[in-house]
């Protein structure tokens, strides 16, 4: 039986999803962020199947999110967009290292994967950590500085006041490029990557994130089977079953 636990972690609140007759063994960890204006619960699926499968399955929910909603307009929400994916990179460390204290997860076997603002999230957590073996981006992009530069573009076509002066701004994209993967994808030292996108996508641009991957075939050429890019000519900005069930089988292959 699987077993559902909604508890905090590194006081970070969470759904812990895990085989009952596994629930204090040293298992691989999968950890699962959601997307924009979504919350940890929407995931289960993944969690499900995941757990099922023997893994030890982690769903955060991301600031401002969830249980950490707190009452900020749309726009307030959306200016804090890059903070929420900053912080949730730092605290995927800090969710991994106190269930490596509770000696309950096996610390060479750690994958990581999102959906949009979480697909997002993992790219630029690959950039950070290499204990991270394996990763799943669906809708994301790991274009930082130009998603950040498309997102402002759009905040002044429709005519909104930015929070942010022009120094504020490219200072705001210097520190997104210590995490932007597609300027140093050699720090994806050959692992496990497999991305799934819409080609229909509004909210999250395809074309960059196929872009990507073409720019980085040549890292894997000793290794084809490491990268794979699944590109959906039907799908918008909604992840479908057969990119949910490939997921599974990524990590069952390589975590």
């Amino acid at each position: 039986m699987v077993v559902i636990q909604n508890e905090k972690i590194a006081h970070i609140p969470v759904l812990h999803v895990v085989k009952e007759e596994k629930r204090y063994e040293k298992l691989p960890l999968i950890i699962f962020i959601h997307g924009f204006t979504s919350a940890k619960e929407h995931n289960l699926h993944f969690g499900y199947l995941l757990a099922e499968a023997g893994y030890r399955v982690i769903l955060p929910d991301a600031l401002y999110h969830g249980e950490r909603e707190e009452k900020v307009t749309e726009q307030e929400l959306q200016f804090s967009f890059w903070n929420i994916v900053l912080n949730e990179i730092e605290e995927i460390a800090k969710i991994k290292d106190e269930l490596a204290s509770r000696h309950i997860i096996d610390e060479q076997r750690i994958g990581l994967a999102g959906t949009s603002m979480g697909g997002i999230t993992t790219f630029g957590a690959l950039t950070q950590y290499p204990w991270i073996k394996a990763a799943v981006s669906l809708m994301g992009t790991p274009c930082y500085e130009i998603f950040f530069q498309l997102q402002i573009d759009e905040i002044r076509k429709r005519g909104y006041q930015l929070p942010l002066s022009e120094e504020e701004l490219q200072k705001e994209k210097e520190r997104l490029a210590a995490y932007d993967l597609s300027l140093q994808p050699e720090k994806l030292k050959g692992r496990p990557l497999f991305i799934w996108h819409g080609q229909l996508d509004q909210v999250v641009p395809y074309h960059y994130t196929y872009e990507f991957y073409e720019k980085i075939k040549p890292l894997y050429a000793q290794n084809e089977a490491h990268l794979k890019f699944i590109s959906d000519a039907k799908a918008g900005h909604k992840v479908t079953r057969e990119a949910f069930l490939e997921t599974v089988n990524w990590f069952e292959k390589y975590v």
